[in-house]
């Protein structure tokens, strides 16, 4: 089934995810947790229809000539079909937002208030590339009682389409108004307009994918729109690091899986251990096929095979196998250069000095901040929030990985006993 991206149709599935989005608010948590493992266990029974439609979106990437990076991230394979299908039971495990109590007082007039938590609705998530995005979000929506509207980018277009008509169809089975997940299956850019207009129907946009993208969403969307444009993150290797640990940490930042928002772009490194840790630690990355362009003091400590970086370098999210790299005099310096040039999205320092860890952690600007990890680790399913519908770098409603708890808001309820204002 192919989905024109007029203007007709795309209210009309608004409209029909709003009515869902009123009955699944008040489904039970059991309803809700019962159609996730249904979801999941048709995942892994599909796994060779959902390959094979992989293949199609592979093969159009081949032709294309897109990077390994991206095609990385386009790949469908029997693990990651697995996987998806273990973060729909993990997020089935989570605890059901829908309805906590978040405060409760009295006031001295009798009233009983409330402050509960409740679904936005419906919420639009606009993706790129990762066909996973799919079935994480599905499951993140369901159970926190909201209905999704889905648009994937054109680079996965068989691929998410196969996902969503798996769940579709397993929802037909289950409590769970069929309504509540729909899929814009069209790679016509401008059935993205045409959603971002549905403010009357669609709660909250969600746009995942590079910054052009969700420069445009947040541009032109008449709905409210929570975002990061990129992941410029940064390392700081301190004079006082563990220089293995620091090497381990760094090497994971940026090679473990380099096209993703999380992975490090710009590795920092304190003057005093450049020396000892600078050479080792390209040395390492070279291997991996990193390309490095650094700054003159890291080309006269490091050697050759080193490409001088630009200004427009330390604003660069890569991608890709490359990572800028600079020698600083300082913490403060450091410091002054993440807040300067970053993202606001996740940074580390490696130190084994408490005092120094805690002033990076509070003086960095950025949604996620580690003392000795990898920045590798901001991602909800990391954080334990089952999985995450994007990550937001903005400081309103939601920060960091957004799990079910950011795909709430709240109301106010009162409780009287006949009281009239006077």
């Amino acid at each position: 089934m192919r989905i024109k991206s007029s203007t007709h149709a795309i209210v009309q599935m608004a409209v029909r995810a709003k009515v869902a989005s009123r009955g699944l608010s008040l489904l039970p948590t059991s309803a809700k947790n019962a159609a996730l493992h249904a979801m999941a266990k048709a995942l892994t029974q599909e796994k060779s229809y959902l390959m094979k439609e992989n293949q199609k979106d592979l093969q159009a990437a081949r032709k294309q000539d897109y990077p390994q990076a991206l095609i990385d991230r386009l790949t469908l394979n029997s693990k990651r079909i697995d996987e998806m299908a273990q973060c729909l039971r993990d997020t089935a495990k989570l605890k059901d937002p829908v309805g906590e109590a978040l405060n409760t007082w009295k006031r001295p007039n009798g009233l009983v208030i409330k402050k509960v938590r409740v679904p936005f609705g419906v919420v639009g998530i606009i993706y790129e590339s990762r066909p996973n995005v799919t079935s994480d979000c599905i499951g993140l929506c369901l159970k926190s009682g909201n209905a999704v509207i889905l648009k994937g980018g054109k680079e996965a277009f068989y691929s998410n389409r196969a996902i969503f008509f798996v769940l579709k169809n397993v929802l037909k089975h289950t409590q769970m108004p069929h309504e509540a997940i729909q899929l814009v299956a069209s790679t016509d850019r401008q059935a993205v307009n045409i959603l971002l207009r549905q403010a009357q129907y669609v709660d909250l946009i969600v746009p995942r994918g590079g910054e052009e993208l969700i420069r445009f969403v947040a541009k032109y969307s008449s709905i409210p729109v929570v975002k990061h444009y990129k992941g410029v993150c940064h390392t700081y290797v301190s004079d006082k690091a563990d220089i293995n640990m620091a090497r381990s940490i760094c090497f994971n930042a940026k090679v473990q899986r380099p096209g993703v928002c999380n992975a490090m772009e710009t590795m920092l490194v304190n003057r005093n251990i450049a020396k000892r840790f600078l050479p080792v630690m390209i040395d390492d990355f070279h291997k991996a096929g990193v390309e490095i362009r650094g700054c003159p003091k890291t080309l006269r400590v490091a050697g050759s095979g080193i490409k001088l970086a630009t200004e427009k370098d330390w604003r660069e999210e890569y991608l890709d196998l490359i990572l800028s790299v600079k020698v600083v005099d300082s913490l403060k310096e450091a410091i002054e250069h993440i807040n300067t040039y970053g993202s606001h999205h996740s940074d580390a320092i490696v130190t084994k000095d408490n005092k120094e860890a805690e002033q990076f952690l509070k003086a960095v600007d950025s949604a996620c901040l580690y003392a000795n990890a990898s920045t590798r680790f901001t991602d909800g399913y990391q954080f334990g929030f089952g999985a995450e519908v994007g990550i937001s770098t903005d400081k309103l409603h939601a920060r960091g990985p957004m799990g079910l708890e950011e795909l709430t808001t709240y109301k106010y309820q009162v409780y009287g006993k006949g009281q009239i204002r006077k």
